[in-house]
């Protein structure tokens, strides 16, 4: 697929083609990511649902946990 950057207002981007958008069930409002690979440009769906949250908020927790008296000493 094939497209050109374009002015946008005071920027410039992309507009990527209903039907991809549809097929990846994204729509106007929805949060990616630009990751960049090299010379490659990558776009990743931003997750930010509650069950995310609580995911990160979990892994949070357990670190927390375990480097509980590391965490202590630092902070004197």
């Amino acid at each position: 697929m094939n497209t050109v950057i374009r002015k946008i207002g005071n920027s410039e981007g992309v507009i990527l083609p209903k039907d991809l958008l549809q097929s990846l069930n994204l729509k106007a409002g929805d949060s990616v990511v630009v990751i960049r690979d090299g010379d490659e440009l990558r776009l990743r769906r931003v997750e930010d649902s509650a069950e995310e949250f609580e995911r990160k908020m979990a892994i949070a927790r357990e670190r927390m946990k375990k480097y509980e008296t590391v965490y202590r000493a630092l902070a004197k």
